[in-house]
């Protein structure tokens, strides 16, 4: 065995120790609750094609811009290129430890790392590194490389990864192919599989001074794809590594079937759907079941040639609506918030801009046993609500709360009274048809958007709040201009989501979207500014739940807070997922629960 490198947090000096016995078997697979869902001898994921053909190229199209290849710097963080790291097109360039099974809550098994040794207790969790893991340029993946990674992201990486070395007490290569992580009372049960998640870069590639500059520069991954072409701003082109060193590992079988693929950055929607009509973008996705069939309407789509399909998935939906920038005075008070909350008029909004087809967004987890809808709080919850009285009401503790429901004729004004007594009480007033608050001065905002869809939600939320006197503005921004804007929280109120995604196994992204620390980081996902220490402890409660029971209560009391704090006024939401695509291409006949992905599709043989 090699020599052994213990690194400590708080600097302290490199040291030596001796390797210690495993705690516990090697796995192939970790999961989160109870038992990985595969068996040790799987073949493949049961949502892949293991025969799917290899060949062909594929191009994908999005809107927005990119002037930067590295993922985990915060200059250029929301206008990195798509595909170095990508939740839709897969990881091209660069990989974690271990690879995530998209149809079960949360489950990792074997990639660089070929299996992991984790403490019962989650104290601590060793890493064995696979043998052939190989960086694209042909040099082995090593402990050092794991190592390097922690190191330079805690120094110039961006949040989260530069935070995770404050939950480890020390960080040492084991072995010539294993590394162990120990951690210290911050960690809590999820972050061993955070660590797992972790992608990991290579030492020999990276200069650890000019690591945090964007840079176009091609990097050097471990991922099935390397960067063969870029026009900044405008595309970048990846090919597959032909010695990608994974192609046979039963994780990735099925995965990856295209030669090429590109990425092409629209400036706005209209132009994406316009170059998807042409042929030239291979997908399209949306959201909107009125301008689905609208957009369907062209001869290609007529002939057959483009497929449209939905499908079904067993996920929460993702939360969207108008969000507040709560560290400004103006949002300060939740009441006024609560107030803002009951004026978006969903009925109207689902009957004449969506078909009736929509349905109203309620809770964070909706549609799943996390959610507070429908559960009355029990002892649990009440336990960890105990300390912060007040902070939920009853109709949320009993989980009966409802928005306000319209008449669906945009005039409702049994809703508009009660949103101004609720104003009223919270010392605003109405002068000259104008809202004032309580210092007697007018009160109003502007919402930013990024679309002509995103405007014209906006606009609906406009006619309402204008009707009780509150002044609202609508700018509209570029892709990148908004992102910029967003990274450094200047912005009164826009369009956002609740994160990425929702899942069935919320963990350690929470504290991103909702913890006090993340409010005051730049760049972080919290863009409400949520620093609110009940939320921070209902986070933590679900982070070191032991059992389902007390991981469900702890999940439920965060839904009930955030419902409560009224951060987001959410809007509305469809389970199924449609996307529109040109019949080249195939995909598996199995959807995971997390809905379909795009890189076990692949182009048919001819």
């Amino acid at each position: 065995m090699g020599r052994v490198f213990v690194w400590l947090i708080a600097g302290t000096s490199l040291l030596t120790f001796a390797p210690r016995p495993a705690m516990s078997e090697p796995r192939y697979a970790i999961a989160m609750q109870g038992e990985p869902a595969l068996p040790a001898d799987y073949k493949h994921f049961d949502y892949v094609n293991p025969d799917a053909p290899k060949g062909g190229s594929i191009t994908y199209c999005v809107v927005g811009s990119f002037d930067n290849l590295n993922p985990f710097i915060l200059k250029s963080l929301r206008t990195t290129a798509r595909g170095m790291m990508d939740l839709n097109y897969g990881n091209l360039v660069f990989e974690p430890l271990m690879q995530r099974n998209y149809d079960e809550p949360f489950g990792l098994y074997g990639l660089i790392a070929e299996t992991a040794d984790m403490d019962p207790e989650r104290k601590s969790i060793e890493f064995h590194l696979n043998p052939n893991a190989r960086w694209s340029d042909g040099q082995p993946v090593t402990p050092e490389d794991v190592l390097f990674t922690y190191d330079v992201f805690t120094e110039k990486g961006r949040p989260p990864y530069s935070d995770r070395m404050s939950m480890i007490a020390k960080l040492e290569k084991t072995g010539d192919h294993s590394v162990k992580f120990t951690f210290n009372d911050k960690a809590n049960r999820e972050f061993p599989l955070i660590i797992a998640l972790t992608p990991i870069i290579p030492k020999h590639a990276f200069d650890k001074e000019t690591f945090d500059r964007t840079t176009l520069k091609p990097l050097i991954g471990s991922g099935p794809y390397t960067v063969a072409q870029i026009s900044p701003g405008q595309r970048i082109v990846f090919k597959r590594n032909p010695d990608y060193w994974a192609r046979d590992l039963p994780v990735k079988r099925g995965f990856d079937n295209y030669d090429q693929i590109t990425i092409e950055y629209f400036l706005n929607a209209n132009a994406k759907l316009e170059a998807f009509k042409k042929g030239l973008c291979a997908v399209n996705d949306d959201t909107d079941p009125v301008r689905r069939e609208r957009d369907l309407d062209f001869p290609a789509f007529h002939k057959g040639e483009v497929i449209a399909e939905t499908f079904d998935t067993g996920i929460p939906p993702v939360v969207t609506g108008f969000l507040f920038n709560t560290r400004l005075p103006k949002f300060a008070d939740p009441v006024v918030r609560r107030a803002l909350g009951m004026l978006y008029d969903f009925e109207w909004a689902n009957k004449n801009l969506f078909g009736g087809k929509y349905s109203r967004t309620m809770s964070y987890w909706q549609n799943s046993e996390l959610s507070a809808l429908g559960h009355p709080a029990d002892d649990r919850e009440k336990a960890l609500l105990a300390p912060y009285p007040g902070r939920v009401p009853p109709d949320v503790m009993d989980g009966t709360w409802h928005p306000p429901v319209t008449d669906g004729s945009g005039q409702d004004r049994k809703v508009l009274k009660a949103a101004f007594d609720l104003l009223k009480g919270a010392g605003y007033r109405i002068e000259n048809g104008s809202m004032l608050d309580p210092e007697g001065k007018p009160f109003g905002f502007e919402i930013l958007t990024a679309s002509q869809d995103e405007e014209r939600l906006a606009s609906i939320y406009q006619r309402t709040l204008e009707k009780i006197g509150i002044a609202v503005t609508i700018r509209g921004l570029e892709a990148d201009q908004i992102q910029a804007r967003k990274q450094r929280y200047d912005f009164e109120a826009l369009i956002g989501s609740s994160g990425f995604s929702n899942s069935l196994s919320p963990g350690i992204e929470q504290l991103g979207r909702w913890g006090s620390v993340a409010a005051r980081t730049e760049g972080s996902f919290n863009l409400a500014g949520v620093a609110d220490p009940a939320v921070d402890a209902a986070i933590e409660a679900m982070l070191q739940a032991r059992t389902k029971e007390n991981y469900v209560a702890a999940v439920r009391v965060l839904d009930r807070l955030l419902i409560s704090g009224n951060y987001m006024v959410p809007m509305q939401y469809n389970t199924q997922q449609w996307v529109a695509y040109w019949n080249y291409l195939e995909h598996p006949k199995k959807t995971p629960i997390f809905g379909y992905q795009l890189p076990t599709w692949w182009r048919k043989v001819n």
